[in-house]
């Protein structure tokens, strides 16, 4: 087992990932650096390599893909993610890791938001998205994430070997975040000192279509991970349907003592019917939720066996 592995994921990114190698190597001497190659059509992973990287290749398309493969193969007691654009300082790193290894943080979250990355990014709907993601997340989940969507972070090991990963792309940061919150998990955040990519170095996020993805995996997650709260909203937007129809088929039932508006009433009942069904669904779901929950702890404990025997044989 390694003490610290450094996690590069990559695809074509030959102008930056040299000085990233160089930089991690400088400020973390002790750690091992991976650079996972994703396909690239440039030279990255022949000068990761010739820098003194362990290269290693995922060849299904997608950022996903690449960190469901790293966090497979590789054991650490330290995890640090960065990406491979030189966007992101190393000179951070050893305050992330102490974190991880000191203060017992499953992960630690490197903050751009709060520093420079409104100035340095030159693409304002990435701005607008990053804000509309964390206040979304904070505000569904009860947390204080300070920066949902970054790429540069820390783990440690019953982080990375209790995540499931499912995402396939970009919207992987996300999917981390809500795991480290909704299982109770020890998070920090790290401010640090965002640069935006150099020139000749293209983004592959898509804003439009990622950001579909992002927004997409949320709305799944919540459904997923506090279902009451997600049924309780059905529930009250399809009583305030039925009541809506029902209120002037009331009115005049009242006044006549007649029904004369049957599909009305009909539809009223069903929508009653379907906030009921709702209400229990949303029920079912949260005490599943809560036993799976109970599992989690259960395998956080298996985790930990595992790390103490790996690190008796490493």
């Amino acid at each position: 087992m390694d003490k610290i592995a450094v996690l590069v994921p990559c695809y074509n990114e030959e102008k930056t990932i040299g000085k990233v190698v160089r930089d991690a190597k400088r400020m973390l001497p002790e750690a091992v650096v991976y650079v996972y190659d994703n396909n690239s059509t440039d030279r990255t992973a022949q000068i990761a390599a010739d820098e003194g990287a362990v290269v290693r290749h995922e060849y299904q398309q997608g950022k996903g893909n690449v960190i469901r493969r790293m966090f497979q193969e590789i054991d650490a007691a330290c995890y640090v993610m960065v990406d491979g654009d030189d966007t992101y300082p190393m000179e951070d790193a050893p305050e992330m890791v102490r974190l991880v290894l000191s203060q017992n943080a499953d992960m630690v979250v490197g903050d751009r938001l709060s520093s420079t990355y409104f100035e340095e990014n030159k693409r304002p709907f990435h701005n607008l998205g990053n804000s509309m993601v964390r206040s979304a997340i904070n505000l569904l989940f009860k947390s204080d994430i300070r920066d949902i969507m970054t790429g540069y972070r820390a783990f440690s090991y019953r982080f990375v070997k209790t995540f499931p990963v499912l995402s396939r792309g970009f919207e992987i940061e996300t999917e981390m975040t809500i795991h480290a919150v909704y299982n109770n998990m020890q998070v920090e955040n790290v401010v640090i000192a965002y640069r935006d990519r150099p020139e000749g170095s293209q983004s592959k996020l898509n804003t439009y279509s990622d950001g579909f993805r992002v927004l997409r995996m949320i709305f799944r997650m919540f459904r997923q991970y506090r279902p009451f709260a997600f049924f309780g909203l059905l529930v009250l937007i399809l009583s305030a349907l039925a009541a809506a129809f029902f209120i002037p088929v009331g009115i005049e039932y009242v006044k006549t003592g007649l029904v004369l508006k049957f599909p009305t009433l009909i539809v009223c009942g069903f929508a009653a019917l379907a906030a009921i069904q709702s209400f229990f669904a949303g029920l079912i779901l949260h005490n599943l939720g809560m036993k799976d929950r109970r599992d989690f702890e259960f395998r956080l404990q298996l985790v930990e066996r595992m790390k103490t025997g790996s690190g008796k044989h490493a």
